[in-house]
């Protein structure tokens, strides 16, 4: 998308209300490890109640947000010092919970722009491009990691992680969980670039594919949807009514014949499609909450930031 993303990390930067104190040796940088399944680092946050004393049975989640510079850059220290800079406003906004906080490093390529990679796009699942193909898996990887690494500092975590994202990062998250369920307990999914994944393959009797709907998820990832396991996930998925911002209608989000399909069946805005997005998580009987903001545009304020540690503390209980 040719539009930055650069409003979810000001907001944090200006407004964030403070849950926990940040202890920057908690912070640690993870090296790729292609042995272990992933190519990029990722940074992990753990807070020191991530494992109060008495308590190391207690399986708590890891809280997964993946990166969103906001631009292209084939240099990845560029997108590296922005991880850097979101994993501590990350720990502000979240530390309340007191949860592991992981964030890959991946990167998001000028020389390969139509690779939407921070928004795990079509193409990101089916590149031939063995760095960039799959981030999805790669992700999966690296949470598996991070779990061994905290376990053997006798803190054990849940397999099913919370996921985290606004925007670019929101469209990642809400694709991973349709790809992963087995693995996410929660999604909260900030303006997912105009339009949520849905939970169906067809509608009106024209086929959605992959990131529309599921119809081919099988041919593009190896896996069918699992609906039974689809509905163990809690979502929470928001925007703000004046939200224009709008992955849809660029070459690097969808493909054009896409395009023409969304604002075909669901509407040519983001909050023309929201009633049918919203309709489609519920007749497929998802725990899924739509919520929409009056009056907000593409951003984040310090009550729906409070909004969401709401949502992923009571999907912790």
């Amino acid at each position: 998308m040719k539009r930055v993303f650069l409003a979810a990390t000001f907001f944090l930067v200006i407004s964030v209300p403070t849950f926990g104190q940040i202890e920057p040796s908690s912070t640690r940088v993870i090296s790729a490890d292609p042995s272990a399944g992933f190519f990029y680092p990722y940074y992990l946050f753990v807070p020191k109640t991530a494992a109060p004393a008495g308590s190391q049975k207690v399986e708590k989640p890891i809280l997964v947000s993946t990166n969103n510079t906001g631009t292209t850059n084939d240099d990845l220290s560029v997108h590296e010092a922005n991880v850097k800079r979101r994993i501590a406003q990350m720990a502000l906004a979240f530390g309340k919970l007191g949860v592991p906080i992981l964030m890959p490093v991946f990167p998001r390529s000028s020389s390969e722009w139509t690779i939407y990679t921070h928004a795990l796009d079509r193409d990101t699942l089916i590149t031939d491009k063995k760095e960039l193909k799959r981030l999805d898996l790669q992700l999966a990887a690296m949470i598996d990691d991070a779990r061994k690494r905290l376990a053997e500092e006798k803190m054990p975590t849940d397999r099913r992680v919370l996921i985290y994202g606004f925007s670019a990062a929101g469209m990642f998250a809400n694709r991973f969980a349709f790809l992963h369920p087995e693995r996410v307990k929660a999604a909260a999914i900030g303006s997912p670039g105009g339009w949520p994944i849905i939970p169906k393959g067809e509608h009106k009797s024209r086929m959605l594919r992959f990131p529309i709907g599921t119809a081919d998820l099988e041919t593009v990832a190896g896996r069918k949807l699992n609906i039974d396991q689809l509905r163990k996930v809690r979502f929470l998925i928001f925007m703000g009514d004046k939200d224009e911002n709008d992955s849809v209608v660029f070459k690097d989000g969808y493909e054009p014949e896409d395009t023409d399909l969304i604002f075909e069946l669901f509407g040519k805005t983001p909050l023309e499609r929201w009633a049918t997005a919203k309709r489609s998580y519920a007749d497929a009987e998802l725990s899924a909450e739509f919520r929409l903001y009056a009056n907000i545009g593409h951003t984040m304020t310090p009550a729906i930031i409070g909004d969401v540690a709401a949502f992923l503390e009571s999907a912790m209980q």
